[in-house]
């Protein structure tokens, strides 16, 4: 670990995590800050966390800080994203990063003025096992992409009030389940799709509780999603080359990948990493790009499956209270 000093506002179930992933990484989290103050007391004495705030802001005038990671819900992200951002803390933010591209642009804008790494929080581009898998796309063993076929299904209680099906909360299966499936589509493929059709089924609520996606970009390569609130599906990734495909379970977090190949059906298991580990791949990639001038958390990528969403839910007629205020 480097002496990097960090400050998780929000203590959830991912700031859990975060405080675990530090303390096995040998170091642990310097301050909390929550909105409920006596969560992020709790949250202190459990890790031995020495800092707590009085309120969330008060993480971004505290000179100590170097990195704030952010896991608030996603519609509460830009509001804290900016006074970070402004107050020269780089920021690791759970995804989906902002509601929209306005947003994420005008983050992104402080980020650059102020010299500061912005990124998002999206773990399977830090885990060792899709590193060599880009490495093995890149040297062309597998040939041209030709389609990624993408599924992330989870079965919520039918109930309109919680953070998946509430619009006040940002619900919808888009923000929440679909930014990894188009995060595994923009990785792989070479270029941003430039077509996009979709379909969707609204919950009572008005947002996305099932949807069906299909892009296509200026390279000819093609990606399918399949995407619900209301009915398990294994979280299977598939990416078809000329000479193979791939196929990844659990590709959020996955470890382990299997390469089938075209010519003669042989199969080949890649096993790098360790899905225990998520968290701290992150971290560190995060501290990294601190030291290294920002490069190597895939921001580009983030960048563009946010305006995939962003053009998706246009097409829906899908907002949120907040946009529509803006």
């Amino acid at each position: 670990m480097t002496s990097y000093r960090w400050a998780t506002l929000g203590c959830g179930v991912i700031g859990n995590e975060l405080a675990q992933a530090m303390q096995q990484l040998g170091g642990n989290l310097y301050g909390v800050g929550n909105r409920t103050h006596a969560k992020a007391v709790s949250f202190a004495e459990k890790y031995g966390i020495s800092k707590v705030y009085d309120k969330p802001e008060d993480i971004f005038s505290d000179p100590d800080v170097d990195i704030v990671y952010l896991s608030t819900p996603h519609n509460t992200h830009i509001q804290y994203l900016i006074p970070a951002l402004e107050a020269g803390k780089h920021v690791l933010c759970e995804k989906s990063i902002t509601l929209n591209s306005d947003e994420l642009a005008r983050a992104r804008k402080v980020a650059e003025e102020k010299g500061v790494v912005l990124a998002e929080a999206m773990t399977l581009y830090h885990m060792p096992v899709y590193k060599k898998l880009a490495d093995l796309v890149n040297s062309g063993a597998l040939g041209k992409l030709r389609f990624v076929q993408m599924n992330f299904g989870s079965y919520k209680e039918y109930d309109m009030k919680n953070r998946f099906f509430n619009r006040s909360l940002a619900g919808g299966a888009l923000l929440d389940i679909g930014v990894y499936a188009l995060s595994f589509v923009r990785y792989f493929m070479t270029a941003q799709p430039d077509q996009i059709a979709s379909q969707v089924l609204q919950a009572p609520t008005g947002v996305d509780e099932q949807a069906g996606i299909l892009l296509q970009n200026k390279e000819g390569e093609m990606a399918t999603l399949a995407l619900s609130l209301h009915a398990k599906q294994p979280k299977r990734g598939m990416a078809a080359f000329d000479k193979g495909y791939i196929e990844i379970y659990d590709y959020p977090r996955a470890d382990t990948a299997t390469i089938t190949y075209t010519e003669d059906g042989r199969k080949e298991v890649i096993q790098e990493g360790s899905t225990a580990k998520a968290l701290q791949y992150e971290i560190l990639d995060m501290e990294q790009a601190v030291a290294n001038g920002g490069k190597g958390m895939c921001q580009e990528y983030t960048k563009d499956v946010m305006d995939l969403m962003t053009t998706i839910r246009k097409q829906w007629g899908l907002t949120y209270p907040e946009e529509e205020q803006a």
